[in-house]
């Protein structure tokens, strides 16, 4: 992942934070790129988009991370630094049926934070689910659902290596991806014998 930008002149806490978001990404199939950041929502920002392909190539996850920087504490968060974060990702059908779909994508994300040591205060979000359905000329295209998460908090200190990594942990369970040390049995097949 190339430096962030347009953090130069920012204070020197910001550029330390931002910098400590530069850790290798655990997966293939995670690809992590800077967008722009959001102008009005703190004094300093930074922004990073990814998604995740595994399925034929195709995008079955895709996601944002907003670190926000307020020194002079002027914003209704507690600490100076927010983290705003996203993910989306299809579904798959018994998955998108059960109707505590949004206590377990809420839980993927609270354990990411935990395992990963991600220190946090004033976590909140919310799980939304969304089923596309397709009339006249698409209605032969299947029914989907997508679940998406919005969530922010504000770490208790300025390295956010450990919100990074839980963002990526999150990402991945949205994604249905097996844990990083184990492999997905279901990308081989058996040899046949001749």
């Amino acid at each position: 992942m190339p430096p962030l930008g347009r953090v130069d002149d920012a204070p020197p806490t910001f550029r330390r934070a931002v910098e400590s978001l530069y850790a290798p990404v655990p997966r293939p199939e995670v690809v992590v790129e800077e967008i722009p950041a959001p102008q009005r929502l703190a004094p300093h920002a930074a922004a990073l988009s990814a998604r995740v392909s595994h399925r034929d190539a195709e995008d079955v996850a895709l996601g944002r991370l907003i670190v926000l920087y307020d020194p002079g504490g002027t914003r209704d968060w507690p600490g100076p630094f927010r983290v705003v974060a996203y993910v989306g990702a299809e579904m798959e059908p018994e998955m998108a049926a059960d109707p505590l779909l949004g206590q377990v994508a809420w839980s993927w994300l609270t354990e990411a934070l935990a395992e990963h040591g991600a220190e946090q205060t004033a976590l909140s979000g919310t799980v939304t689910r969304a089923t596309s359905e397709g009339f006249g000329a698409k209605a032969e295209e299947p029914t989907t659902t997508e679940v998406e998460l919005r969530a922010s908090w504000s770490p208790t200190g300025e390295d956010l290596s450990a919100h990074m990594a839980a963002w990526l942990a999150l990402l991945a369970s949205a994604a249905g991806l097996p844990p990083v040390d184990v492999t997905d049995i279901s990308q081989h097949r058996p040899r046949q014998e001749s």
